[in-house]
């Protein structure tokens, strides 16, 4: 399937009329979002949808693109939602099984529907773009949460013209071309609608927007929003090495398949944490000090990176059972291994390469992904696929027992076998190709605007065996589709190092626990807790489970004395010094009870160290491939 470009589609069929056949209208849908009262969490918007006379179903976006899942957030679709026609009000009805389909009888001599309708953005700091999306000072806007589409009509000739107003003083970046700009109101050229829902808006108080790597073209624009106007401050370090990324992506694909690029970054401690991916833009969305401060920089290293890659690895090439004809089709996610385990190896490859991560950092990354795979018990029972399969409802789970059951693995155990394909290919080419030559076979090509172009797992297969011959048919059946009872560490062996445990934190896994307010000693006492002590999860065999503890739980003192992190990672040192229990006193709803931990193992934390007598592919890997001037770039 291919996106056109806006200029493309100059006509569109919108109304089913009787029989099923849609009618013809010149005009494009005309949709205005009022965003004045975006502080208040309200988005108030207007539709004119050119009709006829007769039945059309309108259909409020339900599986979203990047979300995997039936996100759309129509319970917040708010009232009064109305629909006029020739100043009249025309009566409407929701399907009753289909929820987010809306039945409408077109009046005799109606020429148009116009809808009104608020959307009420949610105050929850959890989900992806349903979840908050706005403060006093800047706001996010999805255009598929103000909208609706009348159903059987391709989406390609489905021509939105959309205006938008701020509220005063706020200044705004997005992807999607400008008409003109007047009074406060801007209006944006026609676009079919997959690229309006594809283009989303930032907007706010405190607003900065950065030219990227300026000597290639097409152009990369990165647009600040935050809370305050030191947060926007970028340092030019920092801003240095998101114009390398730009740089290092060129070298990595080959080609760019955009007009040109928006990196719309929030930056708050009152909308979610998260990263969503566009074709020409990404929407990410981080603590408000994470430019100023280097704990929360580094927390959030490849985030960025992450949904860059994006453009090539999902929007561009897709999986075909992702590529759906419209926002009503389920979609299948049994390959997201590749749409985001591919995408999540890549993300923390360049962020090294772009020097986001330092290579000490790169490796203390990896090593704490495999860690957490290698001692995750759920992996027993559970193939990989399922987790690609089960998306929809594990983006969703809970924390507590998550090793038990698994969450998304697919991105970081998927991340761990891309690293191995890379290892094979180097070591069967003897080092004339990498995994790079399949990124740049596979997502490659002839760049400019956007497109679509689906793939399927013999696409993937093939493709990789004509970069390198080998059995990559059972190489990725085996780690995907299998329960495997050990994580995938054959990339990280095969370039030189291995999975072991140290008995302090490294510099980089301190910054982690400081950004995110953490305590880790799962692969000592088997507990994940926050800095205030509540265990968030813990290994189901680990001592701490042995013990009686659980998720939930709040561990207020240790051997007698108030909980802190200090004082617990003192009291493991000290039991393996004497060969003593550890006394805790934890918290369970409204009931205290003392638990003996037996553990003498001493601090443990997981740490990459070289294997002697096999050269260091790994820093091969994660070495820059492009160069200031951009030579290697396309």
């Amino acid at each position: 399937m291919r996106t056109p470009s806006w200029f493309l589609a100059t006509a569109l069929f919108l109304a089913l009329a009787g029989g099923g056949k849609p009618a013809l209208a010149a005009d494009p849908i005309t949709l205005f979002a009022d965003l004045t009262e975006a502080p208040r969490r309200i988005i108030h918007a207007r539709l004119r949808i050119p009709v006829s006379p007769g039945s059309v179903t309108l259909f409020y976006p339900k599986w979203i693109p990047g979300e995997h899942g039936p996100t759309g957030p129509i319970a917040n679709l708010a009232g009064p939602l109305t629909i006029t026609s020739n100043g009249k009000t025309v009566p409407w009805r929701r399907d009753d099984v289909e929820m987010y389909a809306i039945h409408v009888s077109v009046p005799g001599g109606a020429k148009s529907l116009e809808l009104s309708l608020d959307f009420l953005l949610s105050g929850e700091e959890e989900g992806f773009t349903f979840g908050a999306s706005s403060t006093p000072n800047l706001a996010v806007l999805n255009w598929n949460q103000v909208l609706l589409y009348p159903t059987g009509v391709p989406l390609e000739r489905l021509i939105y013209s959309a205006s938008l107003r701020l509220p005063a003083g706020w200044k705004y970046g997005t992807a999607l071309p400008v008409a003109r700009e007047s009074g406060g109101i801007v209006e944006f050229k026609p676009a079919p609608i997959v690229t309006l829902i594809d283009s989303p808006v930032i907007a706010g108080r405190y607003f900065r927007t950065i030219a990227l790597a300026p000597e290639i073209t097409p152009r990369h624009l990165i647009h600040v929003a935050a809370d305050s106007p030191e947060a926007i401050e970028m340092p030019r370090e920092v801003e240095e090495h998101y114009s390398q990324l730009v740089r290092e992506a060129g070298a990595t694909f080959g080609s760019r398949h955009y007009r040109e690029y928006h990196f719309l970054y929030t930056l708050s401690d009152h909308v979610s944490f998260f990263g969503l991916e566009h074709h020409e833009s990404s929407d990410d969305r981080v603590k408000e000090r994470t430019l100023i401060d280097e704990d929360q920089r580094l927390r959030s290293a490849d985030l960025l990176p992450h949904e860059f890659v994006h453009s090539w690895n999902g929007k561009y090439r897709r999986p075909a059972d992702l590529a759906t004809p419209n926002y009503e089709v389920p979609m299948k996610t049994d390959l997201l291994w590749v749409y985001e385990g591919l995408t999540e190896y890549l993300g923390w490859l360049l962020a090294a390469r772009s020097g986001l991560l330092t290579l000490e950092q790169a490796r203390d990354y990896l090593a704490g992904v495999a860690a957490e795979l290698e001692n995750e018990p759920g992996r027993t029972w559970r193939p990989l696929l399922d987790t690609a399969v089960s998306a929809q409802f594990l983006y969703g789970s809970e924390r507590p027992w998550s090793s038990w059951r698994r969450g998304v693995d697919f991105y970081n155990e998927s991340l761990l076998f891309w690293l191995e394909a890379d290892a094979i290919i180097r070591r069967e080419s003897k080092g004339a190709r990498s995994l790079d030559d399949f990124c740049r076979r596979f997502h490659g090509g002839e760049g400019g605007a956007p497109a679509v172009k689906p793939y399927t797992f013999e696409d993937v297969v093939s493709n990789m065996n004509e970069v390198q011959p080998y059995d990559w048919r059972k190489f990725f059946s085996e780690r995907v589709m299998e329960v495997r009872p050990h994580a995938p560490l054959g990339g990280i062996e095969r370039d030189g190092w291995k999975l072991t445990y140290a008995d302090s934190l490294s510099a980089y896994q301190k910054s982690l626990e400081t950004a995110r307010k953490r305590v880790d000693l799962r692969y000592s006492l088997g507990l994940y807790l926050t800095d205030e002590g509540e265990i968030l999860d813990l290994l189901p065999k680990s001592p701490a489970a042995k013990a009686g503890l659980a998720p939930g739980m709040k561990v207020t003192a240790v051997n007698g004395r108030k909980w802190t992190a200090k004082v617990i990672r003192e009291a493991i040192r000290a039991a393996a010094r004497t060969k003593g229990m550890i006394e805790i006193l934890a918290q369970n709803g409204d009931f205290y009870a003392p638990y003996r931990i037996n553990y003498l193992g001493g601090e443990r934390y997981p740490c990459l160290v070289r294997v002697t007598g096999l050269p260091d592919l790994l820093g091969t890997t994660l070495a820059s491939h492009a160069t200031a001037g951009g030579a290697k770039n396309p």
